[in-house]
């Protein structure tokens, strides 16, 4: 988030609020940010138990992930729009209530497709959350006020993308993978509640436009990129339904730079792309989704499965990787304090990723976690200190009139970059399983395919059924794959940044003026 001034005045028009309102605004705000992407990171841990309960597919159980962030950034623009033209707090109760209740559903349901359906709607919700309430913390508070609920505002959202994997992983040793959902639904009925006390401001700005087109575009297309990639390794490529997919995709996607490039109020505006700063800072989310978030899902899947941990133990070792996210934005802002560009600081971070990756190629069921505990911490390392450089960066990068539309752009691209990367990553995984354990005498006439879903499903121990042997074979079919993966993490992120390097080479000291001479206040 970003505010602009010049001459004293700030994007939302100022309207009297209390003390104690502006307090119940940013806690309400900072609580969705908090479980939200938690939501997220936090029920792959459970991937593992709802196999073993419910016996799905690996399709149906990847879309338990898949389907809420998948929802969560088809949504994004068009619920801001939303309440920008319905009422901000209108629109953050809907979202909140439409959450509770798909948390509700999720932890009562019995069968894999009302949970899957109940996680799509779930990031819906997730969507006019978080779009409102960043809209009504943005209207509650003014100048530096504002950039210091902001900071706020974004070390709760880092601290729910860490805790995540972490805080589910007790849950599910202590209650079962039921409770995770049944959290989500008591942080929202604590929002609800809060809502009681913040004020509506000004509802309406009475301006703002719906991109329908662009919307009604972009989500098929996402969407059908995501069923082919996640149906691929299990119908076949050339099968029908994911040449379908493929060719649905093209269209709309096609489509939807049709649609964009035309329209007076575009969601999406490929302009900015030419920004060579702008194209790198969408860039580097990109790369995060499919090493740091990626891991964030299949890891405690690797934990489950190879080392045999229980969801108690994985959340403990998540917590090795997932603290740096929250810790080191802090040393982040110290450092550009001090005269650090945003490009150098962007290029380490994604170095740290990188070294951390090629650090955890020692992972083996035989390692011990502490031989792995270096890799994780660079990791997160890595994300943390990008994860407090990038918004401010990104919305920095474009002239003031055209910040809204930037950072509508970057968020969009960061989610949707987590949906088509995790799904990616656990294509691979599959595909490598597949190829490893294909011929293999340990599997005694199993088909490699329906091995490689149950390895990825974090069930090793139920399908070998005590043999020693299978269960040796199938961990280190997983094991090989995930050196494979994490060898392309290495090359991705060298990569990024050196483009970091290149492309941001006239990136000025983060935090100054722009080049139209106004204050920017990046938060």
């Amino acid at each position: 988030m970003v505010s602009h001034k010049k001459k004293g005045c700030s994007m939302y028009a100022p309207f009297s609020i209390s003390r104690l309102q502006q307090l119940l605004t940013l806690l309400t705000a900072c609580l969705s940010v908090l479980i939200l992407p938690a939501s997220l990171t936090g029920t792959s841990v459970a991937i593992p138990r709802i196999n073993a309960e419910l016996h799905p597919g690996l399709v149906e159980l990847q879309w338990v992930v898949n389907a809420y962030n998948l929802t969560f950034a088809a949504f994004m623009l068009i619920s801001g729009s939303l309440a920008d033209i319905l009422g901000r707090k209108r629109v953050f109760i809907f979202g909140a209530t439409l959450f509770a209740l798909c948390s509700l559903a999720s932890a009562l349901a019995n069968n894999v497709l009302l949970l899957d359906v109940s996680r799509g709607l779930s990031g819906i919700g997730a969507a006019a959350m978080m779009t409102a309430g960043s809209a009504l913390l943005a209207q509650a508070y003014t100048g530096e006020q504002l950039a210091k609920a902001f900071a706020v505002f974004g070390s709760a959202a880092g601290a729910g993308l860490a805790i995540g994997p972490s805080l589910s992983g007790f849950l599910v040793g202590l209650a079962g993978w039921r409770s995770v959902f049944g959290l989500h639904l008591a942080v929202s009925i604590v929002i609800l509640l809060l809502t009681v006390g913040i004020s509506a401001g000004q509802e309406t700005s009475g301006t703002s436009r719906i991109d329908w087109a662009g919307a009604g575009a972009f989500t098929p297309a996402l969407f059908s990129f995501v069923l082919a990639i996640m149906q691929g390794p299990q119908l076949g490529w050339t099968s029908p339904l994911v040449m379908i997919a493929g060719a649905v995709c093209v269209v709309f996607g096609v489509l939807f730079i049709l649609v964009e490039r035309k329209s007076s109020h575009p969601m999406f505006d490929f302009t900015l792309l030419r920004n060579p700063r702008f194209f790198t800072l969408c860039l580097i989310p990109v790369t995060l989704a499919f090493s740091f978030v990626a891991l964030l899902v299949y890891l405690p899947i690797y934990f489950t499965a190879a080392y045999g941990f229980n969801s108690g133990v994985v959340g403990w070792i998540m917590v090795v990787m997932t603290v740096p996210v929250v810790l080191v934005p802090l040393v982040a802002g110290q450092l550009l304090g001090r005269g650090a560009t945003a490009r150098w600081l962007l290029a380490i971070s994604m170095l740290l990723v990188g070294v951390g990756a090629g650090a955890l190629l020692v992972i083996d069921p035989k390692t011990s976690v502490v031989s792995i505990a270096p890799g994780l911490l660079l990791i997160g390392a890595g994300m943390g200190l990008s994860a407090g450089i990038l918004d401010g960066a990104a919305v920095g990068s474009v002239s003031p009139e055209r910040a809204g539309t930037a950072a509508g752009m970057f968020n969009t691209s960061r989610l949707a970059g987590e949906t088509i990367g995790v799904a990616v990553i656990g294509t691979l995984l599959v595909g490598l399983v597949q190829n490893e354990l294909r011929g293999s005498a340990a599997l005694q006439g199993r088909s490699a395919n329906q091995a490689a879903n149950q390895v990825l499903g974090g069930n090793i121990a139920e399908l070998a059924e005590g043999d020693n042997v299978l269960t040796a074979a199938l961990s280190q079919a997983f094991t090989s794959a995930l050196h494979i993966v994490l060898g392309g993490m290495l090359v991705i992120a060298i990569i990024t940044a050196a483009i970091v390097l290149i492309l941001m080479r006239e990136d000025s000291r983060f935090g100054d003026q722009n080049t139209n001479g106004d204050d920017v206040a990046y938060v």
